[in-house]
Parts: C-alpha cells; structure tokens; sequence
C-alpha cells in the first residue's frame, strides 16, 4: 500500500488586497503582539471574505486558500482543478515553499521539484547548461548525479544549440522546455506542475504528459498538475482535487472530478443584468450557453449569444458588432449584423459562434452598437469572459494547438496505388 508523501492540514492563506501592511504602525504592532507573543488569532483574518472576484466584497482580507485537507500518495498523479482565481497556483506555491502559508501545516516527505512560472529558479545571466546545474544544486542533488542525466535532460528539452547561452536570451517556449526537462529528468520525489506548459507548442506538450505518466506510472514518484485542460488531466491523473473561490469542493477520481466541475460551472452565472443607459437604448442582459443549454463551452459546441435591448424610440440603421479578444489581447475576430430598422420597445439579438473555431482559452467580448456602420451608439468594451474548454472525448490531440483558432478543416486523403 502506497504511504501518504504530502499531508495538508488546515491550509489557508490569506492575502490583503492593496496596500501592505494594516494601514497604521499601531495597528501592525497590535497584530505582532497579537500573534506572535501572545500567539492567539490574528484578529484582522477574521473579517477575511472567500476569494471570489466577480463580487466587491467589504474587506481588504481575502482568502486565496481556505481550510484544505487532504493526503496524497506515493506513485500518484493528481490533477488540480477550478477556474481562474480559484487558489491553484496558490496551492502550488504553498507545497513548493514558495510562499508561507497563513494557517494550518504542510507535511511533505521527500524533494520537490517544482514549474511554476516561466524562468522560476532560472538566473538570466546563466547558461542553459549553469542553470540545469544550479537546479540541481537546490534539489540537494551532488555533481556527479546531475552529469549523469546532462545529455538526457538536454536531448529532451530541445535547446542543445543554445544550452551555453545565457537563458535570459531564450524565449518563453525554450525557457519552459529546458525548465521542464530539469524538473522531469533531476531526481526529486515530487513534480510539481503549473499550467505554464501551455507556452509550449503542442508536439512538446503532448511529450510533457508522456514523460509525467512515466514518472508516476512508471517511476513511481508523485506528479501535481495544474491545467485547464480537462483532457489532458483525464489522460494523465487518476485523482484530482476541485477548488472554488479558495474552497476545496472535492477530492476524488478524476472522471468524477470532471464531472462536478461542470456542474458547478454551469452553476455560475453568465448572465448578466445591466443598466447600461443611454439617449437610444438601454443594455438589459448578456448571456451566453452552448446548445444544451448549459454555460460549459467545449471546442466543439456552438456558442449561442443572447443580448437583450430596450429602445426607446424608432431609429433607423442599427448594426450590432461582435469583437473577439483572446486572453493575449489579440483579436480574435470581428462580425457583425446587417443594419436594419428598430421599433420602440424590446428588442433581442442572438449571434451563433461556431463550433470547432475557437481554440481552448479565455476569450474577452466586446459588443458595439453603430448607426449606419459609421459611428458608434455604444460600445461596451471587455463586458463578458468565455472560457472555451478542450472537449473530454475529442480524438487526437489533447491540447491547445499553436494559432489564435483552431478551426476543423475537411480533409480528403486518396491512397494511389504504385
């Protein structure tokens, strides 16, 4: 029976939003005695809200974590899993020591090498070379041990003509491949991935989760992964632990983790009601839904757009735009309507984007409102976030594919006989 290798106990971190510190030297002196002579409570976490960022809240403590319990296993690979703002790469900071946690304690047996972030623990003025070394070095790791796996780590991380330049020349895709083949290949209990492999194009992903299967199916050591994409987590994890809002909502098989994920995503509201006014119109609702009807849009669901206006008189020439940003700012794409003539009262407008166009990521919407194509009436800038997801059972690739789109292209393959 495999031991447990990480136990969390209570974990919480708690983060103050805006300035540093409590405000006051009073203040701070207070919460010092408080906690660390008289160790009681920190008495300013308790008016800490959860971390959900769609919502205002009244203070200036929120908790990116909040009491998480759980055991992981020797051999295990476990996939983490929640939206943005959810406490993954927070969790993942907390288990490589990266940051302190506020509450609760974190046992961990064996070493941890860690991705993160693109060029964490990389020093710029280093080589590839001086660098896999100096990782090494930090993982507790002797000379000897590390030119032992030189030749293999760089065959893996393809960079072989640049390994003796310095890293701060690498772009970001050959920073995460050197970063990721010292993580793999240097002899630590624990890898810890961060969804930073997104950077890279999908041959090197898809050679990413081949060698994490190794290492945890094959080598027996310990593998947390951080992606959004769910195929990828299905193919590799056979546990995952559910976050929200810095709640962990489950810890279980990862085809049942998958599942409460869409529902609680579709529990979420992408609808959202406005009072946008102005001297034409007024901007009532936003919604969007896939053609089941729920909010979980995979790469090969439609995306039915519903907008719904008030108009307060006649007006003749209307078009309404759509203008597409992916999560890099890029434009995506632009559509729009004919112009036509609107009547005083309701009017609605749904747009169908469809499917197997866009790639996996978060997309940004603007919508505009023009007269005659000439100027706008409106235009509400960034005004809703879709999260297009890898679909679970889609054949082939997994991953999120280079380019802005991804679009399925017909394909006629004719074998001629020699």
């Amino acid at each position: 029976m495999s031991k447990p290798v990480i136990k969390v106990e209570n974990l919480s971190k708690a983060y103050q939003i805006g300035q540093i510190g409590t405000g006051t030297i009073s203040r701070d002196l207070e919460r010092f005695v408080t906690t660390k002579i008289l160790g009681k409570e920190d008495p300013f976490l308790k008016i800490g809200e959860t971390n959900d960022r769609g919502t205002k809240g009244s203070s200036d403590i929120v908790w990116s974590l909040k009491d998480l319990n759980f055991e992981i296993n020797q051999g295990d690979a476990v996939g983490i899993i929640g939206k943005n703002g959810a406490g993954k790469s927070t969790l993942l900071k907390l288990l490589s020591r990266v940051t302190s946690p506020t509450t609760g304690n974190i046992k961990v047996k064996g070493r941890i090498a860690s991705l993160l972030e693109v060029g964490t623990g990389f020093h710029p003025e280093l080589s590839g070379r001086e660098n896999i070394y100096l990782n090494g070095a930090i993982l507790g790791m002797r000379k000897k041990e590390i030119t032992r796996k030189l030749d293999e780590i760089i065959d893996f991380s393809g960079v072989e003509r640049y390994v003796d330049t310095p890293v701060k020349r690498y772009s970001s895709g050959m920073y995460v491949r050197l970063a990721f083949a010292v993580a793999a290949h240097l002899e630590s209990e624990i890898l810890i991935v961060d969804e930073v492999l997104a950077v890279g194009d999908a041959e090197f992903q898809k050679k990413c989760l081949g060698k994490m299967g190794d290492i945890s199916k094959g080598e027996g050591r310990t593998v947390l992964f951080v992606s959004h994409n769910m195929a990828s987590v299905k193919l590799l994890c056979n546990n995952s632990i559910l976050l929200s809002n810095g709640i962990m909502q489950n810890m279980s098989a990862t085809d049942i983790i998958i599942n409460e994920y869409k529902k609680l995503y579709n529990q979420n509201n992408t609808s959202k009601i406005f009072d946008f006014k102005n001297e034409y119109f007024t901007l009532n609702e936003i919604s969007y839904k896939n053609n089941e009807g729920t909010s979980f849009i995979a790469i090969n669901d439609d995306i039915h757009l519903n907008l719904i206006f008030d108009f307060k008189n006649d007006i003749s020439g209307i078009a309404i735009e759509l203008f597409v940003k992916n999560d890099e700012e890029a434009l995506v794409f632009n559509s729009f309507t004919k112009t036509f003539n609107v009547k005083k009262g309701i009017l609605e407008v749904t747009c169908i984007v469809p499917k197997n166009l866009l790639n996996n990521a978060l997309y940004k919407l603007t919508i505009g409102v023009s007269k005659d194509y000439i100027s706008f009436l409106a235009k509400y800038e960034d005004i809703l976030e879709i999260e297009v997801e890898n679909h679970i059972e889609e054949l082939g690739w997994q991953g999120k594919v280079e380019g802005i789109i991804r679009p399925k292209l017909s394909w006629i393959v004719n074998k001629i006989a020699i």
